[in-house]
């Protein structure tokens, strides 16, 4: 009797992670899919090879920058390093959401499996909504909207493939740039600690400027250069600052009567 509960259990946070595809951040990525679906389209990229890059890179920013070294007459070997570099940049969110999903029970390859569906889309959903889930359900529950999401934006690329072809070339650049405009907003509204905030300012002051300076590696300078920094700030000034000021006197005298 306790397996068939938790197998419906199981199914009822799936279907739960489902209907995240009706929020705000699915319908947005779904809009930028569109917008996917002409880049390709206009790229020389079949709809077959569209979808496949849906299914299998599943990250938008990745899958842009597949088709622009492919376009551009990159060798192979360079192609696969900047996605490559590209998709590093979900490590951490892997890192942070795995925990919250993982339980005693739950099997590796199951993470695993999971991981693969972490993008910045799914990494905002989830992490804004996974606290209400018991821990038990969780894994069913982002597996239901991973899924779901990436069956779905494969299935829009392959729809929309040629019926953005009649769009205006300035339409067909909005819907795509809707995503990124989204991740700004989102990744500042759901940053909860101050080095998210710190990097976050940093990248945004220091990408512009390294574009200029260094084409070409601005992306990754800013990345590890901006994480470093970060990182030093918020442990030694934002840190030692809420330090100092919550620091008790008496605690002090107490510590150095004692020593």
């Amino acid at each position: 009797m306790i397996p068939a509960e938790r197998d419906v259990s199981q199914s009822r946070w799936f279907l739960a992670g489902m209907r995240g595809l009706f929020s705000l951040p699915a319908m947005i990525l779904m809009i930028s899919f569109v917008g996917f679906a002409a880049f390709a389209l206009q790229s020389g990229v079949t709809r077959a090879e569209a979808m496949f890059m849906t299914a299998t890179v599943w990250a938008l920013p990745a899958k842009m920058i597949l088709i622009g070294t492919m376009t551009s007459g990159a060798n192979l070997l360079a192609i696969f390093l900047a996605v490559t570099l590209s998709s590093i940049r979900l490590m951490p969110m892997v890192a942070s959401l795995v925990p919250e999903l993982r339980t005693s029970r739950t099997q590796t390859w199951l993470l695993l499996l999971l991981s693969h569906f972490v993008a910045i889309t799914a990494w905002v959903f989830a992490m804004g909504s996974i606290k209400d889930v018991p821990r038990e359900g969780r894994t069913a529950y982002f597996a239901g909207f991973g899924i779901t999401l990436v069956v779905v934006n494969t299935l829009l690329v392959g729809l929309c493939y040629g019926l953005v072809a009649s769009f205006p070339p300035v339409v067909a650049g909005l819907l795509f740039f809707l995503t990124p405009s989204y991740f700004i907003a989102s990744i500042w509204a759901t940053g909860r600690q101050s080095v998210v905030k710190v990097a976050f300012v940093i990248g945004a002051l220091a990408g512009p400027l390294l574009a200029v300076v260094m084409p070409g590696f601005d992306i990754l300078v800013a990345g590890l250069g901006g994480g470093t920094l970060a990182y030093l700030v918020d442990r030694f000034v934002i840190r030692a600052g809420k330090g100092s000021t919550t620091a008790e006197p008496g605690t002090v005298v107490q510590a150095e009567e004692v020593v």
